[in-house]
């Protein structure tokens, strides 16, 4: 089920995007750290704190694509991976209790 979430959200994500926000990874980084924190406010369930860690690992790696950006897909990597962490973090809330 959990999964299911995260697959619509990252689609949901990815139909708005537009050209003129084509390369803001660190405006994109930033919501899926604030959605991460929002997350951890709450009363975590294990399934909850499981899409959290994936959240920080996937921004963690965005972080790290954006830094070391050569080309345009570097950047590519860095926008979805931020996109998915946000998507975790927004599903890991959902579940979870304030």
């Amino acid at each position: 089920m959990t999964r299911l979430v995260l697959v619509i959200s990252i689609l949901a994500l990815a139909v708005p995007a537009t050209p003129a926000l084509a390369w803001n990874c660190p405006v994109q980084i930033k919501s899926a750290e604030d959605a991460i924190k929002k997350a951890e406010a709450m009363k975590l369930s294990p399934e909850a704190r499981g899409l959290v860690e994936d959240a920080k690992r996937m921004v963690a790696e965005a972080k790290k694509d954006h830094a070391g950006a050569r080309a345009k897909i570097d950047h590519a990597n860095a926008m979805w991976k931020a996109k998915a962490a946000q998507a975790q973090a927004e599903a890991a809330a959902a579940i979870s209790t304030p």
